[in-house]
């Protein structure tokens, strides 16, 4: 599992499960519910559906679901995992006491989408899964052909996707996946896409003090990316794979955070594993080395 450090002086280094790192020095900053800002929308640019735009929502289309794989596993799970959920709009109002029954730790919630949309069910969603106990975590749907990446990351932080030093906030995550509107790689070269990605995470790591979680997979990485190792070593990482195992990683990194593995779970569809056990996942949510 990686895990990275707040301090810019310090060398970063990936996590694994149950390995050491720095301190982290964090900013407690107070976390922003939809509506505490005014959006200003895009001429032009207002995402088209995204109510229909979650985390993974185009992953089994264009790389489909292993045969033996891609549903909830029983008692296949080591101790040293963590099971946890994402969610957005098109979940509604979810029952968070019924996920929490199952063995459900944390959860992630979908904030925004480009820099004009707010997901009306944040507050159920985010304050609900706290509330029932849960550790948890907003996340940002890419839109990069909307508009620069550090303008996304600056609406998004300041619309649900903040972090606060209550050690049950986990950094925020951004979600690079096959563009729905159109071009896979949303009309941009394996440069211009690397780019945009270090603006965001450079804009969200001054607006919070974290390093964003990057959620992609391989397929796209290496199509839209070129493979590229830049964020390996920074930026912790959530692989969507819906089958046996997470597989190969993308370039750069050695251990992923969170594998989604599968958008059939029960109560709601997508169902993610943390990659260590429940102290680690603390230590995340907390920017700080636990000892």
């Amino acid at each position: 599992m990686p895990l990275r450090r707040s301090a810019p002086a310090r060398r970063r280094v990936p996590l694994a499960a149950g390995s050491l790192v720095s301190f982290v020095t964090v900013l407690a900053l107070p976390l922003t519910l939809p509506g505490t800002a005014t959006a200003t929308p895009e001429a032009g640019r207002t995402p088209a559906h995204p109510e229909q735009d979650w985390m993974g929502s185009t992953i089994a289309t264009h790389e489909g679901i292993e045969r033996a794989g891609g549903s909830e596993p029983r008692n296949a799970w080591s101790r040293k995992s963590v099971a946890g959920v994402d969610v957005s709009s098109h979940n509604g109002n979810v029952s968070w006491k019924k996920l929490r029954r199952m063995g459900v730790r944390f959860a992630y919630v979908k904030a925004t989408e480009g820099t004009s949309y707010t997901n009306p069910y944040f507050t159920q969603q985010y304050r609900g899964s706290y509330h029932a106990g849960m550790i948890h975590g907003a996340y940002h749907f890419a839109l990069p052909d909307h508009s620069g990446g550090a303008t996304q990351a600056r609406f998004f932080a300041r619309h649900g996707g903040g972090w606060s030093a209550d050690g049950r906030t986990l950094p925020g995550a951004l979600d690079m996946e096959y563009n729905p509107y159109g071009a896979t790689c949303y009309g941009k070269s394996h440069s211009g896409m690397v780019s945009w990605i270090a603006d965001f995470v450079r804009a969200y790591r001054e607006e919070t003090g974290r390093d964003a979680v990057i959620y992609t997979s391989t397929n796209w990485w290496k199509r839209c990316t070129g493979n590229s190792g830049r964020f390996g070593r920074t930026n912790p990482l959530w692989i969507p794979r819906y089958g046996s195992s997470v597989g190969t990683l993308p370039g750069g990194w050695r251990f992923h955070s969170i594998w989604q593995h599968t958008s059939s779970g029960r109560t709601v569809g997508d169902h993610n594993r943390f990659n260590g056990p429940y102290s680690r996942l603390k230590v995340l949510a907390n920017g700080e080395d636990d000892d």
